[in-house]
């Protein structure tokens, strides 16, 4: 389990295919100085959101397979050399919860429809360094009932709250502190993002959805008729 607190990034290496008889698609090698070295085999950890298995680490480097439901359900597989990447390894048992629970399972990708800043002079300019931003996303339509205003969502594993949500687009509020140490200065405007809804959301929708299918149902009487319908 993660909790959206990006405090490193990473940067692509590579990415190549995988002979299918060793079990990945793909393999993933992300540079991490200061992560990597703190890894052993087989620990989990989280690529912009995404729980990646570390395989073959050294202190600089580590490298991950990315199985074909991870291409299709993720952006990794479309990250070139030199790419950012969020990092998160997991969350400790007992440790605090400074973001929401993230599991690093992504429900798809969404589209970077804008990242601009909020303190804008009249002659167009700012400072960089010091101004909060406004990131829309696009979410894709299977993941848009989860979107509540004011609710969690981890975008690119970053945990971050719901200012808006139009329905197709969420709108976040971004600091200068987020703002630079994760990826998000890196992305342009059309870059495909991460999407991981609450959990916690998550299970309450599927909860009201089996109670309104289960209302819907005609309660059952055991009757005469039902049983020699039945063969009994």
């Amino acid at each position: 389990m993660f909790t959206g607190i990006i405090e490193r990034t990473g940067t692509i290496v590579s990415l190549v295919d995988l002979d299918s008889a060793r079990g990945g698609v793909q393999r993933l090698t992300v540079a991490a100085p200061g992560i990597a070295g703190q890894l052993r085999e087989g620990d989990s950890l989280a690529v912009s959101g995404v729980c990646l298995t570390a395989l073959d680490v050294d202190p600089e480097l580590f490298h991950a397979d990315l199985a074909a439901e991870t291409l299709a359900k993720t952006s990794l597989g479309s990250l070139a050399p030199g790419s950012l990447v969020n990092l998160e390894l997991p969350t400790a048992a007992g440790s605090p919860l400074g973001g929401h629970i993230v599991q690093g399972h992504v429900d798809g990708t969404g589209i970077l429809e804008s990242l601009e800043p909020v303190a804008v002079g009249a002659g167009g300019e700012f400072d960089e360094k010091t101004t909060d931003w406004t990131l829309r996303v696009r979410v894709p339509e299977h993941v848009r009932p989860w979107m509540v205003s004011k609710g969690s969502v981890a975008l690119e594993g970053i945990s971050l709250t719901i200012a808006d949500f139009d329905g197709e687009v969420v709108t976040v509020a971004i600091l200068p502190l987020t703002y630079w140490r994760t990826n998000l200065h890196a992305l342009a405007v059309g870059a495909p993002v991460n999407v991981e809804a609450d959990v916690l959301v998550k299970l309450a929708y599927a909860k009201l959805q089996a109670e309104q299918n289960s209302a819907k149902r005609p309660e059952f009487e055991l009757t005469e008729a039902w049983l020699v319908a039945s063969g009994y």
